[in-house]
């Protein structure tokens, strides 16, 4: 039997500790604070799913932290970042799974050695820019001053991959801002969900907190946003259903929070796998990460008026897993 994983769930006597003096607190006794930084370095500590390279990050109640018996996969690298278009205006790129695509605002301040632990694709893109335009690149304050950063109008979840864009300009910017808030922009995603699910619209109000600490939605009037997904199944597998999902509006965690709710949670989901009330819904899928990829954005070109459409193709992991699955289901 393969050694689990050990949770803790941040109580009120935990929020706003360092994740350091928590795990000191959990785990067994006679961990020297050196013991605890180096499990965190050695990439075996996740906060709500995502890995955690910072001791010194301070918790929030409720969080889910989870120390892992062996250290998790390398990050994303800069190399695994493909920019598909780029102009003064705004940058288009493929985001690898495992790369987080934009910085929290608590983090903004840190400092920049404390950035590089884990950087953000907002963080890398200026020095591949510069590098794709055959420009000096570097680390220092000097590069750093050449490189004008790159503004996100839009995120996508840390294991989600897929198509991107950032500004490169303040008006670009609100520009693309725009088109995001007034969901003129298209997007599309495609997901293998457990179970087989139907063709369908799901429409709800999205709150912060349905009850437990989670994203959710609610049926109390008048409170939360409009969400509204649209569902496309393209394979039945045995068990499992490939999917588009069209997004009317983008909501955070939109599609993960509509697929699961409607009782087929994405393969590798780990938040929203369990209800508001009730047990967790079973996921034997096996999924290397969330098996969710951004597959398609459409935009207006801020300057030009002219509509850009890419798309990318599943990654090769979640390619592999679809085959694995198709093998099962010809099996």
């Amino acid at each position: 039997m393969k050694p689990s994983a050990q949770i803790f769930h941040v109580a009120a006597e935990q929020a706003n500790q360092t994740l350091a003096t928590a795990l000191r607190a959990w785990l067994p006794q006679g961990l020297s604070w050196s013991d605890v930084r180096r499990l965190v370095r050695g990439r075996q500590v996740q906060i709500n799913g995502n890995l955690c390279l910072d001791a010194g990050r301070r918790l929030k109640l409720r969080e889910v932290v989870r120390v892992l018996p062996h250290p998790a996969a390398p990050p994303a690298r800069e190399d695994d970042v493909r920019i598909r278009y780029l102009d003064p205006h705004l940058v288009v790129v493929e985001k690898p799974a495992g790369m987080t695509s934009v910085r929290h605002a608590e983090e903004q301040n840190w400092p920049a050695k404390r950035k590089q632990l884990q950087p953000t694709l907002e963080d890398l893109l200026p020095r591949i820019i510069a590098k794709k335009l055959g420009r000096p690149s570097g680390h220092g304050p000097r590069q750093a001053a050449r490189t004008p950063p790159v503004r996100p109008v839009h995120r996508l979840d840390r294991e989600t991959s897929g198509l991107m864009v950032f500004a490169r300009t303040v008006p670009a910017e609100r520009h693309l801002g725009e088109q995001f808030r007034e969901h003129t922009t298209g997007r599309s995603y495609l997901a293998i969900v457990v179970g087989h699910i139907a063709a369908q619209t799901i429409e709800s109000q999205l709150v912060r907190d349905r009850g437990d600490g989670r994203r959710g939605s609610t049926r109390e009037p008048g409170v939360g946003k409009r969400a509204v997904t649209h569902i496309e199944p393209l394979e039945e597998l045995a068990g499992y259903t490939f999917v588009r999902c069209r997004l009317e509006t983008g909501r955070t965690h939109q599609i993960r929070i509509h697929l699961a709710e409607a009782g087929h949670p994405i393969c590798g989901e780990k938040v929203y796998i369990k209800p508001l009330r009730g047990p967790a819904m079973a996921d034997p899928s096996g999924a290397p990460r969330v098996a969710l990829h951004a597959a398609q954005l459409s935009l207006v070109h801020p300057t030009s008026g002219r509509t850009l459409t890419y798309e990318m193709p599943l990654p090769d992991d979640l390619a592999r897993f679809l085959n694995r699955l198709r093998g099962q289901t010809s099996d």
